[in-house]
């Protein structure tokens, strides 16, 4: 008995109109059309999520191109795979005919491994197509990235998924018996992913019912699929980034989004209760002192909730950050304050302001001039406190938002006051 092939393999495309999706790459005077129109084929690494083409637009560019099509998977491939392949279109080249060496998951061959394609690659014996759904910039190597040509794929727009659908529909000669609610239900659980969608329409086409399933019986008949995020990869910083920019923006809706989409990835919450404390510090800071306070019982609460309960406590905080004043100043001023300290090299404090526990140290001056701020007038002398030869320099300029307001009028008393003093010593 000849078991039959998956859905989604008996409509992978024949030709490249039959692509769904990546127009960008496939339009008029696109890359890989303009490839194939001059007859002159680079070697290529496809970057994108899983299930939108990858592994088909190798195989298409290999036919179009009249190239052997030889794939190897870097997950099951060692050394000994990789050299029968290179012989294999060394002889290949020496009868006149060239080869796609087509490499799924190439990310995942180590460095020694991706340096044995660039003589190949050189020479001209292979034309190499790798596939990855990590970010090349982090995965491959440098002069493996410098003779391809990266070129990116998106996921799969709610259109493509319908137009994949519909041609599913066609080669089995039946509609998907799902009602309009069901039917937008099932793309939007495919997530850009057309594999996963024809694997989920094979199974909905092996239904017979009538009348057609609703949202809540496919979703109950289907297994949804995990979304898809890497705790350790691109979509965690991706995500990560979205999450702090959308607070800094002070958007809580698209924050709280950002958050959902992370924890159900499966992201450590600790590791937001870590970034949610930094944003408090970096961008909310003085503006609103409170901000941090907020993040540090949010992160109590989730341990001692855990999850799920202890969850709210994060978007609470998050909707606390989006909408609190922000400011910047003190992560500015702290930074110009390490450069200068790192340019100033080891200056000692002024001696004014040294303690002097010992004779000899009153001797050389420790301590001698030193006035007592609270003993002072508005308890506040004016002295300098820098080193001795490095001019003041005023690193801290808060803004005018939030509780740094009435830090604006404090710097400035000060200001005045120190201008003040100096004037009574110059007197």
């Amino acid at each position: 008995m000849t078991l039959p092939h998956p859905l989604a393999d008996r409509l992978r495309p024949r030709i490249l109109s039959d692509v769904v999706g990546q127009a960008h790459l496939l339009g008029p005077g696109r890359p890989l059309t303009s490839m194939l129109e001059s007859g002159s084929l680079a070697s290529i690494v496809f970057w994108g999520p899983p299930g939108v083409g990858k592994t088909t637009l190798a195989r298409l560019l290999a036919t179009e191109a009249g190239l052997h099509f030889e794939p190897i998977s870097a997950v099951f491939s060692g050394v000994a795979d990789l050299r029968k392949a290179f012989d294999a279109a060394r002889a290949r080249r020496a009868e006149g005919r060239g080869s796609i060496l087509f490499v799924d998951e190439i990310h995942r061959f180590n460095k020694a491994q991706q340096d044995g394609f660039l003589p190949l690659m050189e020479d001209g014996t292979i034309t190499l197509v790798g596939a990855t759904t990590e970010n090349p910039s982090f995965e491959l190597n440098s002069a493996l990235l410098s003779r391809a040509q990266v070129l990116v794929l998106d996921r799969l727009s709610l259109e493509d998924l319908e137009s994949l659908a519909k041609r599913a529909e066609t080669f089995a000669g039946r509609e998907l018996p799902l009602t309009e609610d069901a039917r937008a239900g099932l793309l939007a659980m495919a997530d850009g992913d057309g594999r996963a969608l024809l694997n989920m329409v094979e199974q909905c086409l092996a239904w017979e019912r009538t009348p057609a399933a609703n949202a809540a019986e496919m979703s109950r008949r289907l297994s949804r699929r995990a979304p898809q995020y890497d705790k350790s990869g691109d979509a965690h910083f991706n995500l990560i980034s979205a999450l702090h920019k959308s607070v800094r923006g002070s958007d809580p809706d698209a924050a709280l989004y950002w958050l959902a989409r992370m924890l159900d990835g499966g992201e450590d919450p600790r590791y937001l209760c870590r970034r949610m404390t930094r944003t408090a510090v970096e961008d909310v800071g003085l503006a609103d002192p409170e901000a941090l306070a907020v993040c540090l019982r949010a992160w109590e609460s989730y341990e001692r909730l855990g999850s799920p309960e202890g969850e709210l406590a994060l978007a609470e905080a998050v909707i606390y950050l989006a909408l609190a004043p922000k400011s910047n100043a003190a992560y500015r001023a702290y930074g110009a304050a390490r450069r200068r300290a790192a340019a100033s090299g080891s200056m000692m404090p002024p001696k004014h302001i040294l303690n002097a526990p010992t004779r000899l140290m009153k001797s050389e001056g420790y301590g001698r001039g030193y006035r007592y701020d609270h003993d002072e007038e508005d308890g506040f002398s004016g002295q300098d406190y820098f080193p001795e030869g490095l001019e003041r320099e005023d690193f801290y300029s808060p803004v005018e938002r939030g509780m740094e307001r009435e830090f604006v009028k404090r710097v400035a008393y000060f200001n005045r006051l120190r201008q003040r003093r100096k004037g009574q010593e110059v007197a």
